[in-house]
Formats: C-alpha cells, structure tokens, sequence
C-alpha cells in the first residue's frame, strides 16, 4: 500500500514588535527572520528529495507568506483551507506578556470557568476535528507522495496531542511546535504509521522570538521597550 505523508508546518517568526497575542488578527506578517526560516524550510525539503505535491496554508498572511517558498520551489500553487487557521483566542490584541497582572483583571475572570475546554478560546476538540478533517482533505490528492500543510502552534499541536493519545489540556510551555517545524504524519491508505517531530530551521531559532515558546530555543516575546 502507497505511503502518503502530511507535514503539518507552522509558520515562522512574525514581525511582532509590540508583543501582541495576534491570533487571528489581520496584517501580522512573517519577520526577515521569519522569511529566511520558510526558505529554509523550503530548501530542505527540495533538496531533501521530498516528493512534496500539495501545499495548502492557513488564510493568515503569515502561513501564507510561509508557504511560498516551498510552494515556489515545487513549481505549485499554494492552496489555502480556512479549517488550518490559528485558534481563536479571548485575548486577542493583548500583551499578555509584557504585563501579565492584565490577565487577572476581573473581566477576564468569565475567560477561566473552565481551563480544561478552555473556555477563553476555541475548545481543543474542535480545533483537533478540523485539523483532521484538513489532513484528510488531502490524503488523495498527494496519495503516494507528500503534502505541506502550513498551520499554527496550538492546532498543529493538539492534533499531535489527540493522535499520541494524550489529554489534550496540558501546559504551554511544554508544546513541541517551534517556529517552521515540521510534525509530519505518515499514512498507508488513511491508516496513521508514524509521526515524527523536526525542525529544518533549527538554527535559526536561537535569537528569535515566540509569543508562546514552549519547548524551543526562541525566546517569550514580551514586546519592545516603547513599542
């Protein structure tokens, strides 16, 4: 039976000077950083051999912008499926990071009823349906070859949470989803086989910044003095 493998990829670093939990807002665009680790992605993958046939991304500008390259050096279009986009989240336009007392003002206290769904934004089990049913989507399209699904962390990282069995409330700081990483699912037929976790853009972490971290060189974005 053919292998068909499907790399969940998010994105690179964002221009975030400010240190916004962006989200889904509009206009947030890949960082020059950014942009050299989707090359850098890119250039792996096509010299790697990686028979990449579909690249579909997240409407936000930057899996968009993320996608491009390796879309451009397979010679493809980049196809966008809005069942890919990043979570949404009650704190969106925040920096959350920068003074984290506004978080504990009292009109947030509704946002926390219940951490396990979580109730201040998108429940896990529906971001996990449809990451799945995106996956799905394009299992016979790349049937014997590879596709690039380019998403966000929390999305891509609950769907490895639900594929390893493993509850899906857990703690930010310990998600294995670094900037422009790969978690690529293997499939014979639509039967999961494997699951591996990489980062071809590796080097290029150390110096850049991350909203939510999690395991990863990338330091927490709190912002520019100022900004």
């Amino acid at each position: 039976m053919q292998r068909t493998t499907v790399h969940l990829m998010r994105h690179g670093e964002v221009h975030n000077p400010s240190g916004i939990l962006y989200g889904r807002m509009p206009g947030y665009r890949l960082s020059e950083r950014g942009r050299l680790m989707a090359d850098r992605v890119a250039e792996v993958l096509h010299s790697g051999g990686h028979d990449v046939r579909l690249v579909v991304a997240s409407p936000l500008q930057r899996a968009q912008e993320t996608a491009l390259p390796t879309a451009s050096s397979y010679g493809i279009d980049v196809q966008t499926d809005p069942r890919l986009i990043e979570a949404a989240n009650h704190f969106e336009g925040v920096a959350v990071n920068a003074n984290r007392m506004v978080l504990a003002h009292p009109r947030n206290w509704p946002a926390y009823v219940n951490p396990l769904r979580p109730s201040w934004g998108e429940p896990y089990r529906q971001q996990v349906r449809r990451m799945r049913d995106a996956v799905a989507g394009v299992l016979d399209r790349a049937q014997g070859g590879e596709a690039v699904l380019v998403s966000h962390q929390l999305p891509i990282w609950v769907t490895r949470l639900h594929l390893e069995r493993r509850p899906l409330a857990h703690d930010p700081r310990r998600r294995q989803c670094s900037l422009a990483s790969l978690t690529s699912l293997t499939f014979e037929g639509r039967r999961l086989v494997g699951l591996s976790y990489w980062e071809p853009a590796g080097e290029l972490l150390l110096g850049a910044t991350d909203m939510v971290p999690g395991i990863s060189a990338a330091a927490e974005n709190e912002g520019e003095a100022g900004a």
